[in-house]
Formats: structure tokens, sequence, C-alpha cells
């Protein structure tokens, strides 16, 4: 199977958290996939751990303020942007980019002060994509017409 070029921001859909057409930041230096959310939490209802917060994304504000709730997450201890390890909830959701649909990890974290609310990390690329860091967009031709 031929791997798609992408460049190094491309806009994709994450489908299960209603946010289409987000400009996300490829970043084959980092592993994991990261979201920016806030007011991340998690309480007991019926017995039951259930990871609650808030996805505010630049450019979608009809979506700002919406909870998102997972009950099947975890915690996972990455390295930050600047070296310090902390622990952080990971999501399991659907993605789409480059015409491809697949499910992929993402980690929680404030990123409200990066330039993107998302990066996609080597894990979601690996044995799908090649990055071509001179570009952007270059999915466009791929993308599914939602």
């Amino acid at each position: 199977m031929d791997k798609k070029i992408i460049g190094r921001k491309e806009k994709i859909a994450l489908p299960e958290l209603g946010l289409t057409l987000v400009w996300a930041k490829v970043d084959t230096g980092a592993y994991t996939s990261s979201i920016h959310a806030e007011n991340i939490q998690v309480k007991e209802i019926d017995g039951k751990s259930i990871l609650s917060f808030q996805v505010l994304m630049e450019g979608h504000e009809s979506f700002t303020g919406k909870w998102l709730s997972f009950e099947n997450f975890s915690a996972k201890k990455v390295k930050n942007s600047f070296g310090s390890a902390e622990y952080r909830y990971m999501i399991q959701t659907t993605i789409r980019i480059a015409g491809e649909e697949f499910i992929s990890e993402f980690t929680l974290s404030d990123r409200s002060s990066m330039r993107n609310s998302i990066l996609l990390g080597r894990k979601t690329l690996k044995k799908r994509f090649l990055v071509d860091v001179d570009k952007v967009n270059l999915a466009k031709p791929f993308r599914i017409k939602i």
C-alpha cells in the first residue's frame, strides 16, 4: 500500500468530538497525538468513572463550551514540550485525514499557549503517511466529503 503524503499542517475531522475540518500540526518529533482540553474532570457516576472535558477550538465558536464525556479512557505518563514528565488522560477516537478514517489515541492537555489545538504524533502517522515539511494541506484532494 502506498502511503499518502501530508504536509506539516492538515485539516482533519474528529467526528466523535463533533469537529470537522480543524487544523492539526503534524509533529514527527512527538510520539503521541494531543488535543487541547479544558476543565478536565473525572467523576464517579453509577459506579463508573467518567472523564469529562471541554474542547475549545479557534474558528469553531459554535462548538465552544460543549462538554464531552468518555467512559473508556486511561492515564499515561508523557514528556511535555519542555521535557518534563506529566500524567495525562488519554482517549481513543475516530480521526479522518487524507481520505482515511481510523481510531487513534489522543492525550488531553492544555495547548492554549500553542499555535495549534491539535498535534498529530508519530503513533497516529506511522505506516499511514509520509510528511512533506515544506507543505501544508496536501490531504485536501483526498478529503472525504462530510
